[in-house]
């Protein structure tokens, strides 16, 4: 099935970011022709910290250009948002979102596999990017937070190439659901004991085994605002 085709692809380096000792990769730039695609992401792209980002399970971040409405709505029309790339994606599309993408989606694209793996968690640093306290909490409350694959078959994809669906294991967890589970409805334990069964990545089943276990709600404060943050609000 036919979910779309990539509109923009974008990579970037990293370099030394807002904060003293910080770098980031999230500023990346639109390439053209063939790019290869590893078990880690696409060729030329870098992450800052790679305790936090990147890896095989997050080897390439998706980003719906349909969500750029939202957030010149919401933080006025800024140069950031007139083209894809301002929230530091691989990919960039229209029509396929966090409502029609399942946890576990199997795609095909070019000549790669790929495997939808988790939401994306945002992060400090996309306030310091647009210059405005609450860019990451914006981003969380609404949903509009895009997504990771794994690299199944690493190969090539390019600009217009098509993402075709292959297989969906898991349609009952579009991640829409998977987003109210983590942070609207965060101590939902039948849908946490559900969502265990997955394939997760490790700190997703870190997540969901210390929620279920202790019956609290690990802090958002440090991911969300970086040193200073006001932990009063970390949580939905």
């Amino acid at each position: 099935m036919l979910l779309g085709t990539i509109q923009t692809i974008m990579t970037g380096t990293a370099v030394p970011f807002t904060r003293p000792e910080t770098f980031s990769g999230i500023d990346k730039r639109p390439r053209t022709g063939s790019v290869g695609v590893g078990l880690e992401g696409l060729e030329g792209d870098e992450q800052g910290d790679r305790r936090v980002h990147g890896g095989p399970d997050k080897a390439i971040h998706h980003y719906p250009y349909d969500h750029y409405r939202h957030w010149r709505q919401a933080f006025g029309d800024r140069k950031l948002l007139q083209a894809p790339g301002a929230f530091g994606e691989n990919i960039s599309t229209v029509g396929i979102t966090e409502e029609n993408i399942c946890m576990g989606d199997i795609i095909s694209c070019g000549s790669t596999v790929l495997e939808v793996s988790q939401t994306r968690q945002p992060c400090w640093k996309l306030d310091d990017r647009f210059a405005v306290r609450g860019v990451a909490l914006e981003m969380q409350r609404s949903g509009k937070v895009g997504w990771y694959y794994r690299v199944l078959k690493p190969g090539a994809f390019e600009v217009g190439a098509a993402l075709n669906l292959i297989d969906r294991p898991n349609a009952e967890w579009p991640l829409r659901r998977v987003l109210q589970l983590l942070y609207v409805n965060p101590m939902d334990l039948d849908a946490l004991t559900r969502l265990q069964s997955l394939r997760l990545p490790p700190s997703w089943e870190k997540i969901v085994a210390n929620r279920i276990r202790t019956s609290t709600v690990e802090s958002w404060a440090k991911r969300l605002g970086g040193p200073g943050f006001d932990a009063g609000e970390s949580h939905g």
